[in-house]
């Protein structure tokens, strides 16, 4: 099980392309938990998470992000604005897979 988490400003368009991304995950038979909420409310999330995307709106929080999650053993990435705004779910799930061989 890969588990992966996207967080924006408020969670509401990272919902929508969540859904995209865990349709795509069960079309490629992958074993995915992904996860959407607003940026505020992750520093409380105690589920498992490998993979922390954020969205474009909130890409300014990156160094701040990795500063405080990549030592944790997480990957921190920001979503591709372009993708992000088509909702392609299976782009950004293929990004975050890219991650965890990286």
């Amino acid at each position: 099980m890969i588990y992966i988490t996207l967080i924006c400003a408020a969670g509401m368009s990272t919902s929508m392309l969540m859904a995209k991304m865990q349709q795509s995950a069960e079309k490629n038979n992958i074993s995915a938990k992904i996860v959407a909420m607003p940026e505020a409310k992750f520093e409380n999330y105690n589920e498992p998470t490998e993979i922390l995307l954020l969205g474009p709106q909130i890409a300014y929080l990156e160094d701040d992000v990795r500063e405080k999650y990549e030592p944790k053993g997480i990957k921190v990435a920001v979503i591709d604005m372009v993708d992000y705004g088509t909702m392609n779910g299976e782009k950004v799930l293929k990004d975050a897979l890219a991650l965890l061989n990286s």
